[in-house]
């Protein structure tokens, strides 16, 4: 298999600079200006690599829409507020979510600002067809507005959605080898990119703190590009007012272990053997987010599995409910999108999912 052009530039890369850490390697596979995988393709769906909630099935989009409604209600149903969401994909669950939001308050649609945090311009176009069918009356006429990251979100207060978003920002990885850390890397052996460590240890100030207890090859992973990200999107909300829905594969406590990963067409590849070509995710550690926003003085609205969030927001009576108004196959169709979105087995998407809901101070879910 002939090896990928972005490979070809990150071995150019790594022959005259050296080798380099895991976090710059999976910024240039994913956001690679030319050959990032983010940046010339639309990965969703059958044809693509992966399918996300919102694709399964329309209650997803709609639920998320409901959350929103409701906290703009606990924010005192303000006339102009920014509905954001981060990484948007096709536009599909922003679609279905403002359907809902329409259907059950148009007052609030009729104050929706739309604002979508996305770098990829094949799926920019996406979401501006999608979102054009979807505005109805209420938003006729308002575009989105798009956004490279949250640094250019206007003041005011918001309520931000990021579905599997988390996943895909860059980490660094830090492996344990006689009682010191050192930064995983890629470099090239044999002329193939392959993975190595720092001869150096990281300095103390940046070694995880079970230093004393880790086994040698012990693998720990440290989100910097998510950690500021959420820093960032706390201090607004804490500034402006709002309250942000996380939802991403991942953990509820920190632990330790190596969970990158590289899909294509639907199946897990080697995460070196081609880049921009594959899709590059790891598990996100919930308690970091929600450490983060503590510290911001935001609070911890909800933080579960999937499953308990879609339960208690009312899933299952919105599936008997499409279900009554559907055909035998479509009603067999949602009830199989139910199971799959609500399944709580150990690797079934409704426990590997989780949920973290924060809001500004005396916002609070009532």
């Amino acid at each position: 298999m002939s090896e990928t052009p972005l490979a070809r530039e990150i071995k150019d890369l790594i022959r005259h600079d050296g080798p380099i850490d895991v976090a710059r390697y999976m910024a240039l596979a994913l956001g690679h200006p030319r050959h990032g995988y983010y940046i010339t393709r639309d990965p969703l769906g059958a044809a693509g690599d992966f399918i996300t909630a919102p694709e399964i099935s329309q209650m997803f989009g709609e639920i998320l829409g409901l959350w929103a409604a409701h906290r703009w209600m606990i924010l005192g149903s303000p006339t102009h507020i920014g509905l954001v969401e981060l990484g948007p994909g096709r536009g599909t669950l922003m679609a279905d979510a403002l359907r809902a939001i329409g259907k059950v308050l148009p007052a609030f649609a009729a104050a929706i600002e739309l604002h979508l945090v996305e770098t990829s311009p094949t799926l920019r176009k996406a979401q501006a067809t999608i979102l054009a069918e979807a505005r109805g009356p209420s938003l006729a006429g308002r575009s989105p507005i798009w956004h490279d990251d949250i640094a250019t979100l206007p003041d005011g207060p918001s309520i931000v959605i990021a579905n599997e978003f988390f996943d895909a920002l860059p980490v660094h990885q830090l492996v344990h080898r006689s009682g010191h850390w050192h930064e995983r890397l890629v470099g090239l052996v044999d002329d193939e990119l392959a993975f190595g460590l720092a001869a150096e240890p990281v300095p103390a100030s940046q070694a995880p703190s079970l230093s004393n207890t880790a086994l040698d090859g012990t693998i720990v992973e440290y989100p910097e590009a998510g950690s500021q990200v959420m820093a960032g999107l706390c201090d607004r909300i804490a500034r402006f007012g709002g309250a942000a829905l996380i939802i991403d594969y991942g953990h509820l406590e920190f632990g330790v272990g190596d969970t990158l990963q590289a899909m294509a067409a639907h199946a897990f590849v080697d995460p070196l053997a081609r880049p921009g070509e594959a899709d590059l995710t790891t598990h996100v550690c919930f308690e970091t987010l929600a450490r983060i926003a503590a510290d911001k003085r935001l609070a911890i609205d909800i933080l579960a599995t999937q499953a308990q969030f879609l339960n208690e927001l009312g899933i299952r009576p919105m599936a008997a409910n499409l279900s009554r108004h559907a055909t035998p196959e479509q009603a067999e169709a949602i009830a199989k999108a139910l199971e799959r979105l609500t399944d709580d087995a150990p690797r079934a998407m409704g426990s590997l999912f989780k949920v973290l809901a924060v809001s500004a101070p005396g916002t609070q879910r009532s």
